[in-house]
């Protein structure tokens, strides 16, 4: 073979291989943008994006590790769903609040499968119950039922915080919310946490809330709330939560070593640290106070309010039919000065949940299909 025609070989092969190259490196750089699942929430896998840079900030300034435990706290009543983490020197501090976008049914704890009840309880998350494939963007599940919901004999499946905005049973949050929810839950596994405590709760455990549902059926249920609620509230620790004699009980340690609590079984001897003990002790009996005199101011305006409604339909009947429209703005009014008594009753849900529900602890037998994402 010439010397040319050598050289016009070498020349082909290097031409060649300089195009597969090129080819090789297309289909690597199409790989990745492939992977980069862009959206209007960020790149890369969206169970793998990292916190808002706003949520950053505020952990710095309240000096949190990015890594450290985290705890969640939910409350009906008000849509609202709190992330609480893990600050220097073990307590917990508050570091973002997020508006609840559709949760479903009432108030009152979830009884049977397919009554669309978002669940009221205490309930430990695990990795396994994290979904970073949901069809709600991403979601956690609460893990109903748990021993308490068991022992009662409340069933349900499927019962999660996720993203969509659509609820049937669940918490829904915003796409938005639910990723930065997950990518704390995540940060807090990658720092050895092996679970976190979400607190469902129906509202704040206040006086004023209490006092305003105090006729509900769920009342003995939310005073057992309210006791780890307290807990909470007192050392900023999130409790240990036992069950046993199909009940809460926070911050317990059997006195014999071995013993366990079991939920339908007697309690075994059990004590709890004896300033925690105190403390709760001293703010159920402050909030119990507090309780009575609201509730008292209540019966009374609800009592001045019908003897008022009495009298104006007494003058009516002897005024004749022409008085009645007079009476009722009288009435009105009354009731008008008489609601000025009582300022310190808490407010309505922001949002009007979804769904029917029993609401007893022995609920009515209905029959409801159930639909996806909870039930």
């Amino acid at each position: 073979m010439s010397a040319w025609r050598v050289s016009d070989v070498c020349t082909y092969i290097r031409d060649r291989m300089t195009m597969l190259g090129r080819v090789a490196a297309l289909l690597l750089l199409a790989g990745a943008l492939a992977g980069c699942q862009a959206d209007e929430l960020g790149y890369g896998p969206k169970h793998k994006r990292p916190v808002d840079s706003t949520i950053k900030r505020k952990m710095t300034e309240l000096g949190m590790r990015s890594t450290s435990p985290i705890m969640i706290r939910i409350f009906k009543q008000e849509s609202e769903l709190e992330v609480w983490k893990q600050a220097r020197g073990g307590r917990y501090k508050l570091l973002e609040t997020f508006e609840i976008c559709k949760w479903s049914g009432e108030l009152g704890p979830k009884f049977k499968e397919g009554d669309r009840q978002a669940p009221e309880g205490f309930y430990e998350i695990t990795p396994s119950l994290m979904n970073p494939k949901s069809s709600y963007h991403l979601a956690f599940n609460l893990g109903y039922p748990n021993r308490f919901d068991r022992a009662h004999g409340r069933t349900g499946s499927h019962l999660m915080v996720h993203g969509a905005c659509s609820s049937r049973g669940c918490y829904a949050m915003t796409d938005k919310q639910v990723q930065d929810i997950y990518a704390l839950a995540r940060d807090s596994f990658k720092g050895g946490q092996r679970s976190f405590q979400v607190q469902a709760f129906p509202f704040r455990m206040t006086p004023e809330n209490m006092a305003k549902n105090r006729d509900s059926e769920h009342m003995d249920f939310w005073r057992m709330l309210k006791v780890g609620y307290d807990h909470f509230e007192l050392t900023k620790v999130p409790p240990k939560i036992s069950v046993c004699e199909k009940k809460y009980v926070f911050d317990a340690t059997p006195l014999v070593d071995g013993v366990p609590f079991r939920a339908t079984a007697k309690c075994p001897d059990y004590k709890v640290p004896d300033r925690t003990a105190m403390l709760v002790a001293q703010k159920q009996s402050k909030d119990e106070e507090k309780f009575q005199t609201i509730v008292a101011r209540i019966e009374a305006r609800e009592e001045r309010k019908e003897r008022w409604e009495e009298r104006q339909k007494a003058i009516a009947g002897l005024l004749g039919s022409d008085a009645p429209a007079a009476a009722e703005a009288t009435v009105e009014a009354g009731s008008a000065a008489a609601d000025g008594a009582a300022t310190a009753v808490a407010v309505a849900p922001k949002q009007r949940p979804e769904g029917d529900v029993a609401t007893a602890y022995a609920p009515a037998q209905k029959s409801d299909s159930g639909t996806p994402g909870g039930s």
